[in-house]
């Protein structure tokens, strides 16, 4: 009688989830430092009308259906299209006049036009524009790499409108994804569903560029550019194909637009902690997802090198992210969060005896290493805490929306910072080790805030899957 009343109600509701327990929460993640931010989740069933908590006890915790394989090709596709040339538009725009500045304006333009964008979209992807939502973003993905094709050389000219475009498309893909990552993933197999996705970003994060770099030693000059960038427009095609084949879901409701300014005034509210641990993240992230990779072109000045670069580190991530994927769980997130952040600090440090090939692939290797203790915790716990009852499952699409709006504060202040230490345009490598350092050190904070949010709650056995802890 009781599990008939159970499936009534979670067949009249489709998009909702059985409720986890209270947690202590990608990448949207840029490709273009995949390896070492690991900020891509991947999920499980995603649009049957079965009860979700029935299929996932009768296929196992990790168990991945038809409709999160196409969710993951599709997040696959836009990981290597970005891969291929993400980690060379920095260097490409950095060509011109060997200008930081120019470049960290780009940055600052393409996390500000996607939080915003986040924001707006919401609405919409409440009502039913979830699915479309998340082929706008790869459509306009697509469009930006056109655009720098065609634009050529003259791109350089255009670095502003360029990082707009790539902004607005990043927020409308990633903002979808986080909500359809949300919905069909389940709080105990949430952990190896992050690993998982940092495995494959470690991989496609680990090729590509590698191979960009030989493509473009190849060619030389722009007409090497010209071939990743079509290459990536030719991945950006088939993941908008492949994308046709989502279902899509059904209303959710009435979108509040202010519901994260009235959470962050509950002084009861988890995400009081929680906002600014992910805005930490964001300062940090938002510097080393460009500058790392461009730091390593304006040391060796060859793409090729960039390439072998990330090849190496992300062999590391890739390994590093299985391990996790298969050893972390929720009762040992705040001890690996702990960890990682302190190792991850301790990696950028010998970058103050200088800036050199050799300390920066000491930094990218001791990141890729240590950065998945980090980011699969880090990632788990906020959409865990985000399904810690009824209600916050009805207000999903508003709590990835604040978790967005966090990173996107954290992101525009530290590349604000970079801009300071890059006025003029082309900053001493002391400066930028002492930068990278105090960014890099961020996250430590981030952790403090949530360390005691970060320990699993125990259920009592009699509870209903739908029931409120």
């Amino acid at each position: 009688m009781g599990t008939r009343k159970h499936r009534r109600r979670r067949q009249s509701a489709p998009a909702d989830r059985p409720v986890s327990g209270q947690g202590a929460i990608p990448d949207r993640g840029d490709v273009e430092a995949a390896a070492m931010a690991g900020e891509m989740p991947i999920g499980g069933d995603a649009g049957s009308s079965a009860p979700h908590g029935q299929k996932a006890a009768s296929r196992g915790a990790a168990a991945i259906d038809g409709q999160a394989a196409m969710l993951l090709a599709v997040l696959t596709l836009f990981n290597a299209a970005n891969a291929f040339s993400g980690t060379f538009v920095p260097v490409y725009l950095f060509k011109a006049g060997h200008n930081y500045s120019l470049v960290g304006m780009y940055s600052l333009l393409q996390y500000l036009c996607g939080g915003i964008i986040v924001w707006l979209a919401g609405a919409w992807v409440k009502q039913r524009g979830l699915v479309l939502s998340l082929r706008t973003g790869v459509a306009l993905s697509g469009i930006f790499y056109l655009s720098v094709l065609l634009l050529g050389g003259a791109a350089r000219s255009y670095a502003a409108p360029l990082g707009m475009l790539n902004g607005i498309a990043g927020g409308f893909f990633w903002l979808a994804y986080n909500v359809l990552y949300f919905e069909i993933t389940e709080r105990d197999n949430r952990d190896r569903f992050n690993g998982w996705a940092g495995l494959l970003a470690s991989g496609v994060g680990m090729f590509a560029p590698w191979l960009s770099g030989i493509i473009i030693a190849a060619r030389g000059g722009d007409a090497g550019y010209a071939v990743i960038f079509g290459l990536s427009l030719v991945l950006f095609v088939l993941a908008a194909v492949i994308s046709a084949k989502l279902k899509k879901r059904p209303p959710q409701g009435r979108y509040e637009w202010l519901m994260a300014i009235r959470e962050l005034k509950d002084p009861s509210s988890p995400w009081r902690r929680f906002v600014p641990a992910i805005l930490f993240q964001g300062l940090r992230d938002g510097v080393f997802m460009f500058l790392i990779g461009l730091t390593v072109y304006a040391a060796t000045q060859q793409e090729k090198q960039l390439g072998t670069f990330y090849l190496v580190t992300s062999l590391v991530a890739l390994v590093s992210f299985w391990i996790c994927g298969k050893l972390l769980r929720p009762s040992r997130r705040s001890a690996a969060m702990l960890a990682g952040t302190l190792a991850m600090t301790a990696v950028v440090v010998p970058l103050l005896a200088g800036v050199k090939y050799s300390t920066l692939l000491l930094l990218g290797i001791g990141t890729s290493l240590f950065a998945p203790l980090y980011m699969i915790p880090m990632t788990s716990a906020v959409f865990d805490l985000i399904g810690r009852s009824e209600d916050s499952v009805r207000r999903r699409v508003e709590y990835t929306v604040l978790r967005e709006a966090s990173l996107t504060v954290g992101r525009v202040a530290g590349v604000a910072a970079f801009l300071v230490v890059a006025a003029g345009g082309n900053p001493s490598p002391d400066r930028l080790a002492w930068l990278l350092l105090v960014l890099g050190s961020a996250p430590i904070a981030g952790w403090w805030f949530i360390r005691r949010s970060l320990k699993p709650r125990e259920q009592p056995a009699s509870a209903a899957p739908g029931s409120q802890p």
